[in-house]
């Protein structure tokens, strides 16, 4: 079986999503191989032939190894604007790649201007044209050899993000033209959410032979053959740790559970797709993280978590795994203990990641997120005393949200602003499986079929234009809240804060 991580994603740490499927099918007796196309792909885009016209542009294509080789260096991460400038550097180069085939390209991001990764028809274009892809080059030349000699029966696309898509279902449609015989079985985040909507109609089954939602191991599994129980074995980084990732070291991303332990929240996708709460052993978390630190000596662990249980914080903070690591993780009781944080710092966490979303009690207990903004308090507080830096996540315009409700955010990160180390702000999206969708006025379907949110008429007026006018004049240009803003890392925000943080120290 042949596995691969197609492009556009931040290329700074190896795909988890395929790690973890080797892991199982190697436990299993089954040999696979793991590809990390999005990597190699972008990497192909970069230094290929470019004719640059402005000066910025030269600049970029001039220093590319040099910045290339810069974002693998630590000491970069310890001079923010030089940081900041290389990563800049680099996405020009690859924006220049990408005008010339109508794209807006980044190094996180792909959009074509006449195909839509909403439209099943649009994706199906791009298998029909896949030569018509950026990276047909790239790819044609690197499936071929790999078909030829890794000989597999069975191809398996990881397709998690937006970005993804267009150029996955151009691979696809080499595949199958070139490669009739082979099976071709698509999964990942963002095939689970379209395959979980209510009016999904299986638009790819001319194309593809197997759409996997969720945990992809059982399925490929039985696919293969076999038909016992999936062994939660420790995922298979071997074909991916040596790739040059934008990044100074070798990240480890690793996923202790699936789904949410809480998995209450309104509006969340995973409570909006059901998506079930299944959780590895803190024992077996330790035990694996450990092997993979021996295998690869990594420098940063990325628990992949939507909430990193309490449980395996208290484990993390027993044992520490040797390793500096961060992750989300929910507001609790735990988290205002100064001396557990202090032994979680100790641990090697450098950074947690907080869903506070608002600093509006009642929109908080609207959204159900089962927290109290004076428990978010003390755990800004305690973890800042600790030395454990912390990253935001605001999210404006839900339904409940008002102006009002919008500038009590303001106020609340303004009083905590010397504890919130970087913030990430959102406007609100209305999953299109929504149970809440029923309770508002949702605008008429603009006919992309594989849509993930709606469109709707905010019940109190707090439209997006309003949102983003007040985030724009107002909340971003706070002078509590500005630096905040400053500090993120250019397009690859929170997967390299951590380096900017150890940087700092």
């Amino acid at each position: 079986m042949l596995l691969i991580n197609p492009p556009v994603v931040k290329p700074c740490e190896p795909p988890a999503g395929i790690a973890r499927l080797a892991g199982a099918l190697q436990a299993a007796g089954r040999s696979c191989r793991l590809v990390d196309c999005a990597i190699e792909g972008v990497l192909y885009l970069l230094r290929g032939e470019l004719s640059p016209e402005d000066t910025w542009s030269r600049r970029a294509v001039r220093h590319l190894e040099d910045n290339l080789q810069r974002l693998q260096d630590p000491t970069l991460y310890t001079q923010p604007a030089r940081y900041q400038r290389a990563v800049a550097d680099v996405n020009r180069v690859l924006a220049l790649a990408g005008r010339a085939h109508g794209l807006s390209l980044q190094l996180a991001n792909y959009q074509d201007s006449q195909l839509s990764p909403l439209r099943s028809q649009d994706l199906l274009s791009a298998a029909a044209h896949y030569e018509d892809n950026i990276f047909y080059p790239y790819f044609s030349r690197r499936l071929s050899g790999l078909l030829e000699t890794a000989n597999p029966t069975v191809i398996g696309f990881s397709l998690n993000y937006l970005s993804q898509a267009l150029p996955t279902f151009a691979m696809m449609g080499y595949v199958k033209e070139h490669y009739p015989c082979l099976t071709l079985v698509l999964g990942g985040g963002l095939v689970t959410s379209w395959m979980r909507n209510p009016g999904w109609r299986a638009p790819f089954a001319g194309l593809v032979d197997h759409c996997v939602a969720g945990p992809g191991e059982q399925p490929l599994l039985e696919l293969l053959g076999l038909s016992a129980p999936v062994k939660q074995d420790c995922p298979d980084y071997q074909h991916l740790a040596r790739q040059p990732y934008m990044a100074p070291g070798f990240i480890l991303p690793y996923a202790a559970s699936s789904g949410c332990y809480w998995s209450k929240c309104s509006f969340c996708p995973e409570t909006a797709e059901g998506n079930p709460y299944q959780v590895l052993s803190s024992r077996q978390v330790l035990r694996d993280v450990q092997q993979l630190r021996n295998r690869h000596n990594p420098v940063l662990l990325h628990l992949l978590d939507n909430a990193v249980s309490p449980q395996l914080m208290t484990a993390l903070a027993r044992q520490s795994s040797g390793l500096a690591w961060y992750g989300f993780a929910r507001a609790s009781e735990l988290l205002t203990d100064l001396d557990f944080c202090i032994r979680l710092r100790a641990s090697g966490c450098v950074m947690l990641k907080l869903g506070l979303e608002s600093g509006d009690q009642q929109v908080l207990d609207a959204m159900d997120k089962g927290i109290h903004l004076d428990l978010v308090s003390r755990v800004l507080t305690t973890l800042e005393a600790a030395g454990i830096a912390t990253y935001v996540y605001l999210l404006f315009g839900t339904p409940a949200e008002t102006d009002a409700g919008a500038e009590k955010t303001l106020d609340f990160i303004v009083r905590h602003h010397s504890a919130v180390t970087f913030l990430n702000l959102a406007i609100f999206n209305l999953p299109v499986c929504s149970a809440e969708v029923k309770g508002l006025q949702v605008c008429p379907d603009d006919g992309s079929d594989l849509s993930l949110y709606r469109q709707f008429v905010h019940p109190r007026g707090w439209s997006r234009g309003r949102v983003r006018r007040f985030l724009d004049k107002e909340f971003k240009r706070h002078p509590a809240i500005a630096p905040i803003l400053q500090r993120d890392p250019y397009l690859f925000s929170s997967n390299h804060a951590s380096f900017l943080i150890q940087g700092r120290s």
